[in-house]
């Protein structure tokens, strides 16, 4: 593998410089096992080297002991590649006997920070499963990489300038198990871990879940609570579409016709754009829901304010609660029961729009959600793709190179 060019500049000294390793360390031998298909590098460090209490950095203190570790680095082009070090523990006065830290390491996981990082990219966008293959490592241990970097940056994010909240089935700043009224009161208590007081968030955009609404008015009942639209907008499109499920039992016409109720006219081809206007000018039952759903989009897009939505919105429901429709006539009724979180809209303006753009990212993960074994390890998943976290390798190199105490805590 090393040929005689190679052993000029000798390999140990290559490898030295590409591990970026610096005095008082030095590779002493670097072997290559063609049939096991890897690389092995072992470092050492000088007779008489001094080293820094990995706890409070304190500089010059002597060698304890030494305890031999390995750490899997990147590929040696397709060959697995290992470090190997007879790591040195110091013994300081104030916090006793502990191993210096390493310029390759990540923090005890058998494998040197480059590595990690590697493994964090590829989780964003391949299944663990798929990555452990890949690398030739065990799934549950690439877990433990990502779960380690995700939970260090959700320890550290500051949400002490959040005052509006979006919730829905995911999180973007939160994640747990469970769609229940607890899932509010979890939130709460995470809250002040992450400098931010629950009496500061003075708005909640949500559907009208019963288990959301009783979880809000338990933990949060000093908040603006925000119906959203979105989420009302679609319980009226469920019950023009149960509408017309009961009237194509007696007209065939309307079979095969779903999306043309429920999809916006402007995305509809030129084919069922012509059918629906033709639907339209009939006097079917789902007509008239249609009209209803598209008279209630309206209100959404024309009232200026709280006052006019109010003034347009007691309009429609009485025209909805007559109307004999009796899916529209409970969809109705369950506005009047949530009409002041749906008024509210028009004051704040807040929508779950970003949330349900996270879904689709959080969606995409489930699909591929074999090898997830276990809830935490698909909720580490939305942290990692949604949770627009401050993953800093930058910081964890610095440190490591400077043999410094970190600033951010490791998880164990």
């Amino acid at each position: 593998m090393f040929n005689d060019k190679i052993n000029m500049f000798s390999e140990e000294l290559l490898f030295a410089a590409a591990l970026q390793i610096q005095e008082p360390l030095y590779v002493e031998k670097v072997e290559f096992l063609k049939d096991e298909g890897e690389l092995h590098m072992y470092v050492d460090f000088r007779k008489g080297a001094r080293f820094r209490c990995s706890v409070c950095g304190t500089e010059g203190l002597s060698i304890h002991d030494t305890i031999e570790k390995t750490w899997r680095h990147l590929n040696f082009f397709q060959y697995k590649a290992f470090i190997h070090y007879r790591t040195p523990r110091t013994e300081c006065s104030e916090h006793g006997v502990h191993l210096v830290n390493v310029p390759w390491g990540g923090s005890n996981s058998g494998f040197t920070l480059l590595f990690e990082a590697f493994i964090l990219q590829l989780a964003k966008c391949m299944p663990i499963s798929q990555i452990a293959k890949l690398v030739d490592e065990h799934d549950t241990k690439l877990w433990r990489i990502v779960g380690k970097y995700v939970n260090a940056a959700l320890k550290v994010a500051d949400y002490s300038d959040m005052e509006r909240v979006g919730l829905d089935e995911t999180k973007v700043v939160y994640v747990t198990e469970g769609k229940d009224a607890s899932t509010i009161a979890k939130f709460k208590e995470e809250l002040p871990l992450h400098n931010c007081k629950p009496q500061q968030i003075t708005d909640i955009s949500c559907d009208m879940s019963p288990a959301f609404k009783k979880g809000l008015a338990n933990n949060f009942s000093w908040s603006n609570i925000t119906f959203d639209k979105f989420h009302v907008i679609k319980l009226m499109n469920e019950a023009l579409d149960k509408v017309r499920r009961e009237e194509q039992k007696n007209d065939p016409e309307l079979k095969y016709t779903r999306y043309i109720w429920l999809y916006n006219a402007e995305k509809l081809s030129i084919s069922k754009t012509r059918k629906l206007a033709s639907l339209r000018n009939s006097n079917k039952k789902t007509a008239k829901a249609y009209q209803l759903k598209l008279n209630l989009q309206d209100i959404y897009k024309s009232a200026n304010n709280k006052v006019d939505a109010m003034i347009m919105l007691e309009k429609w429901y009485s025209w909805a609660v007559r109307c004999r429709l009796e899916p529209v006539k409970a969809f109705a009724k369950t506005m009047r029961n949530n009409w002041s979180g749906i008024l509210n809209y028009f004051d704040s303006n807040m929508t779950n729009a970003t949330l349900e753009g996270m879904n689709s990212i959080v969606q995409a993960a489930r699909a591929r959600a074999r090898g997830y074994r276990n809830v935490n390890n698909f909720i580490t998943i939305i942290y990692l793709l949604a949770g627009k976290l401050n993953i800093n390798f930058q910081f964890y190199k610095q440190f490591y190179q400077n043999y410094g105490q970190p600033k951010l805590p490791l998880p164990t």
